[in-house]
């Protein structure tokens, strides 16, 4: 099992104060972002061990008036991590507060810890 978690906290925590893996709590400060593992598990295995294991997190970001430039950031810093965006979309939040989700996955090799693509 790879653990991107980590690193993927390390590549976002300095775009904003509030960047938390549970549900934002503090409110008073936005942007917030939330970082969670959605599917972590094996691709290919073989020789009775993990040859593969595909990966795909997602990100949350709640903030006043636009998440563009919040997205902007982050983006570039989990793509840097080998991870591909599949999906950016803007949700209507009941809260008032603009809503984006953004997905991103990758299949890495435990041996290298290289990012490759399904697609």
């Amino acid at each position: 099992m790879q653990n991107v978690k980590d690193k993927i906290y390390e590549a976002i925590k300095d775009v904003t104060e509030n960047v938390t893996d549970q549900y934002p709590k503090n409110w008073a400060t936005l942007p917030a972002i939330q970082y969670c593992e959605e599917d972590n598990k094996v691709l290919q295995w073989a020789d009775n061990k993990e040859q593969s294991s595909y990966v795909r997190y997602r990100v949350d970001i709640w903030d006043y008036t636009s998440t563009s430039l919040t997205a902007i950031q982050i983006d570039a810093k989990v793509s840097a991590l080998g991870l591909k965006r599949i999906q950016c979309t803007d949700l209507d939040d009941q809260s008032g507060y603009k809503h984006k989700v953004m997905r991103y996955e990758g299949v890495i090799n435990p041996y290298n810890d290289r990012v490759t693509h399904i697609n």
